[in-house]
């Protein structure tokens, strides 16, 4: 059994991953959490143990966030250092697994984090699957902000109506209150079910952080960590994040298997988005596979048929790729 956390540095600051499997022998499946700076440690490793039996499965808190707070400082917070970051992970897990090449699975700001990582350094990457997948920053704060105004409305809420006129549409994919207003927007999105239709799933200290604190995943100082960095982060990242447009960072090419696990949904990161980027995206093989009752995350929306596609796409792979398997 392979159960272990540790400290790794990664482009210069040390930080924490949780590893799980029960081989050795067993192709790596690296998570990539959103946010950026939200960090899903205790999802992955406490909801998502299952798939041990195939894959050891990895967990990372990324740079500025729970137990890879201490010692950031803002100015390292860009997205080239995360995927720097991300890809010197892979090499360290590839090296100490003696394999060439691992998966990558990201969600949300994950799933850009994982797609500029495969376009930039794919030589260790055997695949990629995202969900609530990320294609044009701008727009896709425009859409969500519309879905959120044209729910208030639909329920007469002026309370939410007022704060969304007062926050106008995000220009470039950012709110004139920044930070703030991305939040206030997101709040009213997810109480309409734009991110989830689970009713438990529409508030962000109930979807985030309970489960946090009740995952028994983090030590106190990391918990710390966790409070104080996705703020810390998001605010440091945000409107470059916001910008990005996946198609033209592409230049509408991946050179590996490339796989859209997407909630139907999905409002946060609109799905009415991923099938035009999907059709227009080059890869060596891909798929696009609709979770039909799902929000944003369908990997906790519909676990079940989320990890047997999982399965069904990625271990043929890996027993054709030259050491995945070792």
């Amino acid at each position: 059994m392979i159960d272990y956390k540790e400290y790794v540095v990664l482009n210069g600051l040390k930080q924490r991953i949780h590893v799980r499997g029960t081989s050795e022998d067993n192709p790596i499946l690296l998570f990539l959490h959103g946010g950026p700076g939200v960090t899903n440690r205790h999802f992955v490793i406490g909801s998502n143990s299952d798939l041990c039996d195939a894959f050891t499965i990895v967990a990372w808190d990324q740079r500025g966030t729970c137990g890879s707070y201490e010692g950031c400082k803002k100015e390292t917070l860009t997205v080239s250092n995360m995927v720097e970051d991300a890809s010197e992970l892979v090499n360290y897990l590839c090296r100490k697994y003696n394999k060439d090449k691992l998966f990558i699975i990201g969600g949300s700001w994950g799933s850009c984090l994982g797609t500029l990582l495969a376009k930039r350094h794919p030589e260790h990457i055997a695949g990629y699957i995202g969900f609530g997948q990320m294609v044009d920053g701008p727009l896709n704060e425009e859409l969500s902000y519309k879905f959120a105004r044209e729910e208030a409305l639909k329920h007469d809420d002026k309370k939410a109506v007022s704060i969304l006129d007062e926050l106008g549409m995000p220009v470039n994919g950012v709110y004139k209150t920044g930070y703030d207003g991305m939040m206030a927007q997101r709040r009213i999105m997810m109480k309409y079910g734009g991110y989830s239709q689970d009713k438990a799933k529409r508030s962000y200290f109930s979807s985030m952080v309970v489960p946090v604190l009740k995952s028994g995943e983090y030590t106190f100082k990391e918990i710390i960590g966790f409070v104080k960095g996705y703020q810390f982060v998001l605010r440091a990242m945000w409107d470059e994040v916001a910008g990005i447009n996946l198609l033209k960072e592409t230049e509408g090419k991946i050179d590996v298997p490339y796989f859209i696990l997407d909630g139907r949904l999905d409002n946060n990161t609109p799905a009415s988005l991923v099938q035009d980027y999907y059709e227009k995206l080059e890869a060596p093989q891909k798929y696009l596979i609709w979770f039909e009752t799902a929000g944003h995350n369908p990997l906790g929306d519909c676990p079940e048929e989320f990890k047997k596609t999982i399965r069904e796409k990625l271990l043929p792979i890996a027993e054709k790729t030259e050491n995945c398997r070792i």
